[in-house]
C-alpha cells in the first residue's frame, strides 16, 4: 500500500511560540517547493505562551496536538510518528528555519539512496555560522571520554579525539555519517517502522543518537546532506551553560551505554561519566558563580583601596590626635561598611540594567546614613564621621569610573550605557520597513534606524523619502562600511529564507554583524547571537511588574522580614491560624526562598518561581466559588501592577490562611 503523502513533519513545542511561528512560515514555504503532499503536526507540551492559539489562528493546515503536561521530546515526537502516514517522516525543532528547496532537494537524495534510513543537513547558528552537531560520530566510551574532558575541543580535527563531531570531515560535503541530529532528522518510514520509534526513557537529549543508532543496526545507512542549509538557533528551550544541562546531557550517555554496551563496559563507563558529571557541574557552578560575582567583588576590592589611602590621608593630615587607627578599623570596620554600601547599592538597582547613575548614588548615600546612624551606638566601633562620608564619596566615583573603563574597553566609549545605541540596517521593501520601525519602538530598543535596504532593483515606491533608502541586496557589503551597522533585520516577506541564510554567510565582520529577522505578518523580530545563545527577540508584550529586578528584590525582602516578624510573634498569632501544623513550615519556606506569602498559584508563570501560600484570589469573598479563568485573571493583575503594599494588604486580609498548604 503506498504511502498517504510524500513528508511528515513533526515539531515539538514548548514555550517558543515566537520561534515556531517562524520555523511553520519556512515549512509552508517549502512544502510549496516540494509540490507533493505534506502533513505537518506541531506537539505542544503544554505552553503557557500562547502557542496554541498562534497554530490555529496562523496554520489551519497544521494537525495540532495539545498536551495538558509535558511528557518529554521523546514522547511528544512519537505521539505525531505513530499517526504520520509520510513516506519520509522528518523530526525539526521549532527553533529553526528551513531553506525553501530544503525538503525537494532532501526527499531527491533518500529518493536516489534507497539505503538512506536518515538524513541530516548543514545547520547554521543565528549568526551564519557552522554548527558542528550536524554531523556526528558514536559516542563510544572512549568518544564519549574525549569529549567529556575537553579533548575533542582542543583537537576537533583529529581523527582519534575529534569523533564526537567528525571536525575531519568536510561541511561542504556529503558524507555517511553514524548519528544525526534531532534538530533535523529525517527518516525513512520503513525504516522507523523495521527499528522502532524514539526510545521515551530519554526525556531529552540522547534519544538522537541512540535512534541514528538503532538505524545503522538495522542495515540502513545514515547521511550528512551538505546540498541545504538551515538556521538552528539553539539555546532557547535548554541554556547549554547550565548545571541542569550538564546532568541531562552526560546522564543521556549513561542510559545509551547501559542499553547499547556489554554489561562490564557500561558499568566502568557509567562510573566515569557520572564523575564527569559533577566536575563538569562543579565547574559550571564556579564559573556562574565567579561570573556574577566578579563584577561585585571588583566593587569592594575598589572600595577597600580607597578607604585604605583615605585612612592614611586623614591619620597624616586631619585627625586631631595623631595616632593611628587601630587594626580592627580595616579589618572589621571598613569591610562592615562596604557590605553596608554594596547592599544598598543593588536594593536600589545599581546593579539592573541599564545601568543608572542616580541608583547608585541613591543606594550609597542610603547605606552612608546608616552607617553614620549605626555607629552612634556602637563606641567601641566609632571612629570618624569624616571618613565614612568620605568614603561614600569615593564609593560613588570607583563604581562609575569603573564602569567607564570597562564600557571604554569593550565600546571604546566613556559613557556610562553597557548597552550601546546599535545602528540598524533593514532589507526589505520600504513598507516592512515602516513595519520594522514600528516595532523597534514599541519594544523600546535603544536602536537607531539608518534606513532600508531593496531587496532587488525595483522601483522605489511613492512617498518613500530618498534619504532611507540605503541602496539594494547586491551593495550591502558596501553599505554596512561605510553607514557603520551593527546589525540587520531581514525581512522575511520580502526575502527567501535561502537568500537571508545566503547573506548570513557571506558577510563576514569583525566585530561580526547580528542578524534578525521579521517573519512574514508577525510581530517578532527573532535572532541570536551565537550558537551557545539562547535566541531572543523583540515583541510588544505586556510588561510584568512583579518581576522587574527592583520588585523581585523588594517582595523578596518583605518575604524575609514577614517570616522573621511571624516567626518572633509565633506564640501569640499561632492560635489565629486555622491551619496550625503548617504556620511555621509555611514560614521557614518563605525563609528559605523555597517559598513566598503571595504569588501565583492557577497562572502559569512566565519564569520559575517559588511556590505561593497565598493567592490574590484568596481575598476576594463571592457567593459561589471563582472560576478558574476568574482566578487566573485576578493573578495575572496582581503580576501586572504589583506593589509590596499589595502582599501586606493580602497578608492582612488572609492573616488566619497563612498555615495553608497547596
Amino acid at each position: 500500500m503506498p504511502p498517504a503523502c510524500k513528508l511528515s513533519v513533526v515539531i515539538v513545542n514548548y514555550n517558543v511560540c515566537y520561534f515556531l511561528e517562524q520555523a511553520l512560515l519556512s515549512v509552508r514555504r517549502a512544502v510549496e517547493k516540494l509540490g507533493e503532499p505534506v502533513e505537518v503536526f506541531v506537539v505542544d507540551n503544554n505552553s503557557v505562551d500562547g502557542s496554541v492559539a498562534m497554530v490555529k489562528a496562523r496554520f489551519p493546515e497544521v494537525i495540532l496536538l495539545a498536551n495538558k503536561d509535558n511528557p518529554g521530546f521523546s514522547k511528544a515526537n512519537n505521539q505525531a510518528l505513530r499517526r504520520a502516514t509520510g513516506e519520509y517522516q522528518l523530526l525539526l525543532n521549532p527553533d529553526t528555519v528551513v531553506e525553501e528547496d530544503t525538503f525537494r532537494l532532501c526527499c531527491g537524495f533518500m529518493d536516489q539512496h534507497p539505503r538512506c534510513g536518515g538524513l541530516g543537513v548543514k545547520m547554521l547558528d543565528g549568526q551564519g555560522q557552522f554548527l558542528p552537531e550536524s554531523k556526528r560520530g558514536l559516542p563510544t566510551p572512549w568518544v564519549a571520554f574525549y569529549k567529556i574532558f575537553g579533548l575533542a575541543r582542543l583537537f576537533p580535527k583529529s581523527r582519534r579525539f575529534g569523533r564526537y563531531h567528525l571536525g575531519f570531515l568536510s561541511p561542504e560535503q556529503t558524507h555517511e555519517v553514524q548519528v544525526l541530529s534531532g534538530a533535523f532528522m529525517l527518516m525513512r518510514k520503513t525504516a522507523l517502522d523495521q527499528v522502532g520509534l524514539l526510545d521515551e526513557d530519554y526525556f531529552m537529549y540522547g534519544e538522537d543518537i541512540d535512534l541514528s543508532y538503532r538505524l545503522t543496526q538495522g542495515g540502513w545507512q545514515n547521511y550528512y546532506f551538505a546540498d541545504t542549509r538551515i538556521i538552528h538557533y539553539k539555546g532557547e528551550s535548554t541554556k547549554r551553560t547550565s548545571v541542569n544541562y550538564v546532568f541531562v546531557f552526560y546522564r543521556a550517555m549513561v542510559i545509551f551505554a547501559r542499553k547499547h554496551f556489554a554489561p562490564g563496559r557500561a558499568g566502568t563507563f557509567s562510573l566515569l561519566i557520572n564523575l564527569a558529571i559533577w566536575l563538569r557541574a562543579g565547574a559550571a557552578v564556579v564559573q556562574r558563580a565567579i561570573t556574577q560575582a566578579a563584577p561585585v567583588l571588583l566593587d569592594a576590592g575598589l572600595m577597600y583601596a580607597g578607604m585604605y589611602f583615605l585612612k592614611n590621608y586623614w591619620e597624616d593630615n586631619h585627625k586631631y590626635v595623631p595616632t593611628a587607627y587601630p587594626p580592627q578599623f580595616m579589618l572589621v570596620a571598613v569591610p562592615a561598611y562596604i557590605a553596608v554600601w554594596l547592599l544598598a547599592a543593588f536594593f536600589s538597582g545599581a546593579y539592573d540594567k541599564p545601568f543608572r547613575a542616580s541608583r547608585l548614588v541613591r543606594g550609597i548615600f542610603l547605606g552612608t546614613v546608616l552607617i553614620s546612624a549605626s555607629s552612634n551606638f556602637l563606641d567601641a566601633w566609632r571612629f570618624s564621621k569624616a571618613l565614612i562620608v568620605l568614603g561614600g564619596v569615593w564609593a560613588v566615583a570607583a563604581l562609575v569610573l569603573r564602569r567607564m573603563a570597562g564600557n571604554f574597553l569593550r565600546y571604546r566609549t566613556l559613557g556610562l550605557a553597557e548597552q550601546q545605541q546599535k545602528n540598524v540596517g533593514i532589507v526589505g521593501s520600504w513598507e516592512e520597513s515602516r513595519r520594522v520601525r514600528h516595532l523597534l519602538e514599541q519594544a523600546a530598543v535603544p536602536a537607531r534606524v539608518i534606513g532600508y535596504v531593496e531587496p532587488d532593483a525595483t522601483t522605489q515606491p511613492a512617498g518613500a523619502a530618498p534619504e532611507d533608502l540605503l541602496g539594494e541586496v547586491r551593495q550591502l557589503d558596501d553599505i554596512i562600511r561605510i553607514y557603520g551597522l551593527n546589525e540587520l533585520v531581514f525581512c522575511g516577506r520580502d526575502l527567501p529564507a535561502s537568500q537571508i541564510i545566503g547573506l548570513m554567510v557571506g558577510l563576514t565582520y569583525n566585530p561580526p554583524i547580528a542578524y534578525k529577522i521579521l517573519p512574514q505578518d508577525s510581530e517578532y523580530i527573532i535572532g541570536s547571537s551565537g550558537k551557545d545563545s539562547p535566541g531572543d527577540y523583540y515583541a510588544l508584550d505586556i510588561t510584568l511588574n512583579l518581576y522587574r529586578p527592583q520588585q523581585v528584590r523588594n517582595k523578596r525582602l518583605l518575604d524575609v522580614l514577614t517570616a522573621l516578624g511571624l516567626l518572633v510573634l509565633s506564640p501569640l498569632v499561632l492560635g489565629a491560624q486555622r491551619h496550625k501544623g503548617g504556620f511555621l513550615r509555611n514560614c521557614l519556606r518563605v525563609l528559605s526562598g523555597s517559598g513566598t506569602w503571595v504569588g501565583l498559584r492557577y497562572a502559569a508563570a512566565p519564569r520559575r518561581q517559588a511556590r505561593a501560600v497565598l493567592s490574590p484570589a484568596d481575598a476576594v469573598h463571592a457567593a459561589t466559588p471563582l472560576t478558574e479563568a476568574t482566578r487566573r485573571r485576578l493573578e495575572l493583575l496582581y503580576a501586572k501592577d504589583y506593589e509590596p503594599s499589595t502582599d501586606l494588604r493580602l497578608l492582612w486580609q488572609c492573616f488566619r490562611e497563612l498555615g495553608r498548604e497547596e
